[in-house]
């Protein structure tokens, strides 16, 4: 499915003059594809450290290396949609805010909701520009199932973010 996501997102940029792919990942295994796809920039988000393992990254380093040098821009950082809020969460217990938006997203699947929070945290890092369409690519942890067209809003006013077309999703 990663493959077909990527077709479809690049594909559409190249037809809509899209310069900007945000695209999720653990392991950067889609990342050969979409650099050898796509000419605009790639900003790669990944999980934050210390997501599976204390002071460790799930990205490995060699790769992130490889791919910023081809020009890919990464983002390492609290996840909008969860972060400190699933801390408290999880010591409180009870669904807050931040996590209502999360599970309403995931209702069109995980993927677009992934989609929604790396472009957000995109914007809120500088690394695209404010009031830009640009593609986000999300999933499930298997690699990527979802393209989505979106104008991110900063976090702080994330009720902004105007999802224009998915492109691509899975069946639920």
């Amino acid at each position: 499915m990663t493959n077909d996501v990527i077709k479809c997102a690049t594909d559409y940029a190249k037809d809509n003059n899209i310069q900007y792919i945000v695209t999720a990942s653990i392991t950067g295994n889609s990342l050969p594809e979409l650099v050898n796809s796509f000419d605009g920039e790639i900003i790669c988000v990944t999980h934050v450290n210390g997501y599976k393992i204390p002071g460790e990254n799930e990205f490995p380093a060699d790769l992130r290396q490889e791919f910023a040098s081809k020009g890919v821009k990464f983002l390492t950082a609290a996840h909008v949609l969860s972060g400190a809020e699933r801390g408290v969460s999880s010591v409180f217990k009870g669904m807050y805010p931040v996590e209502i938006i999360a599970q309403s997203l995931r209702m069109l699947g995980a993927g677009t909701k992934v989609g929604v929070e790396c472009a957000v945290m995109a914007l809120d890092a500088g690394l695209i520009p404010f009031n830009t369409k640009v593609l986000s690519l999300g999933g499930t942890g298997r690699g990527l199932d979802t393209a989505i067209v979106i104008t991110p809003g900063y976090a702080q006013k994330i009720f902004s973010t105007r999802i224009h077309k998915i492109l691509i999703k899975p069946e639920l």
